[in-house]
């Protein structure tokens, strides 16, 4: 079985993939501090919840956090040697051509979700990631990773509206009932939900646009359920991206050659 490992800033997403099938996932809070010691434990204790007899014949990893990509390196070196890695960095096969000025400001989960993307629904295609950044990545008809927009993310929004306004706090993201609130508490959530929805649409539109007017456009991140149904423009939801493209990126770097 192959163990996909994203991690990051906030979140670190597991898939343990038999074949081409996701088997088992896992999503824990990504911290900095953690050791290589820790993480072992962390993984091994993830793992041993796995119904089905487990053996991880391949690792493959992308973070977005160096730290932590220091430490999972050393992870890997001690108590996972003898089992195949692959580590998304600048270098590492992915078929992806990278049209960007600086290539290696690219973020390999960028990267990867643009292998995956393509993939699976062809292109030209826009990735919208609802991480701890918004990110809108865009893919040409060949697979060609061309740019795309950056946003600050809900929840960092919502933590600087919170810290910044007197008498405003965070509130559960959910979906209120009206989008006129009847409380600060759904004014608040309303404000959020619909605002994202219509930043989403808003670079979407202006991005299919710049590509001649057609696109998929496909969801991923732990956040994107709550947009999902206030969006106009978003087509399809696929929340194991970034897995399914860490596995495509381990089938074309192992075996090595």
């Amino acid at each position: 079985m192959l163990l996909s490992v994203d991690v990051g800033n906030t979140q670190t997403v597991l898939g343990l993939f038999d074949g081409s099938r996701i088997a088992n996932r896992w999503r824990v809070a990504t911290d900095a501090r953690r050791s290589a010691d820790e993480l072992s434990v962390l993984l091994d204790g993830l793992l041993a919840k796995h119904d089905a007899p487990l053996d991880v014949s391949g690792i493959a990893l992308c973070s977005t956090v160096p730290a932590v990509l220091h430490e999972m390196r050393e992870m890997l070196r001690r108590y996972y040697a003898d089992v195949p890695a692959v580590v998304v960095e600048p270098g590492t096969r992915t078929g992806v051509p990278l049209l960007y000025d600086n290539p290696r400001e690219i973020g390999a989960d960028r990267i990867v979700n643009a292998l995956a993307v393509h993939t699976l629904y062809g292109g030209p295609a826009v990735v919208v990631d609802f991480g701890t950044s918004t990110n809108f990545d865009v893919v040409s008809a060949k697979g060609e990773f061309l740019g795309g927009a950056l946003a600050p993310g809900v929840e960092i929004s919502m933590d600087a509206l919170a810290a910044r306004g007197a008498r405003l706090f965070k509130v559960e993201l959910a979906r209120p009932r009206n989008v006129i609130g009847k409380s600060t508490v759904e004014a608040l959530q309303s404000g959020i939900l619909y605002g994202f929805a219509g930043q989403v649409d808003g670079i979407v539109r202006r991005i299919v646009a710049e590509l001649g007017g057609s696109a998929t456009v496909v969801a991923t991140g732990g956040l994107a359920p709550l947009v999902l149904e206030a969006s106009e423009t978003i087509q399809q939801h696929e929340p194991d991206l970034t897995l399914i493209g860490l596995r495509l990126v381990f089938e074309r770097n192992w075996p090595p050659g």
